[in-house]
């Protein structure tokens, strides 16, 4: 499975639960929208994320119509492809697309609190081999994202971030830490203040 090429349309993979999707979200989408020279970004809302709690998860179809509200861009594509293809982990979902997408160059894009976990993904070592990885810093994670599993296995194949816009073309394995002025929207946060707004409105 190898998701790169040497043509087509270049395409950010930003997956997650999106419970809420978020300002943060639209941040990094358009960061990467500049920096990696991609023509579009899909958002790819989980169904259910294999490492989250069913408590507290909004339903999928109230998260996927929030993503859309929260997109507010022509080359942010909001896909429910997940649910779909009935995949439950990222590796699956980048296999299938590979065998949908011939003619695109995929990059798959996640934050630095996700590097610095995702030796706990299902079969993660198959995302770094079948796609370029961009790695998007994030507040207080940098220095134990990059100091873990993946960043040191991987070490040999990481890009300077000044060539970001070469990434899309890479032949994987290849990735590239990205430094950039943080956001400070929190999925957690919102849904913490919802809360409190429901408690006192009251019955």
């Amino acid at each position: 499975m190898t998701l790169s090429g040497c043509g087509g349309r270049r395409i950010g993979l930003l997956g997650g639960s999106f419970n809420p999707a978020h300002d943060g979200h639209r941040h990094i989408s358009l960061l990467a929208l500049k920096v990696l020279a991609l023509d579009e970004i899909w958002w790819l809302v989980s169904p259910q994320n294999p490492l989250k709690p069913n408590e507290g998860m909004a339903p999928f179809p109230e998260r996927l119509a929030e993503a859309r509200k929260a997109a507010r861009h022509p080359r942010i594509k909001v896909s429910a492809i997940e649910q779909r293809l009935g995949t439950r982990f990222t590796a699956d979902t980048l296999k299938a697309l590979a065998r949908r997408g011939p003619g695109r160059r995929f990059v798959w894009i996640m934050g630095a609190d996700n590097l610095r976990q995702i030796d706990r993904w299902q079969r993660w070592t198959d995302i770094f081999q079948g796609v370029p990885v961009a790695v998007f810093d994030r507040p207080t994670y940098c220095y134990k994202a990059l100091a873990g599993l993946a960043a040191h296995r991987y070490r040999r194949d990481r890009l300077p971030d000044r060539e970001a816009r070469l990434l899309a073309g890479r032949k994987p394995p290849a990735w590239c830490f990205i430094p950039a002025a943080k956001h400070p929207a929190s999925a957690t946060e919102i849904r913490s203040r919802r809360a409190r707004q429901i408690a006192a409105t009251g019955p």
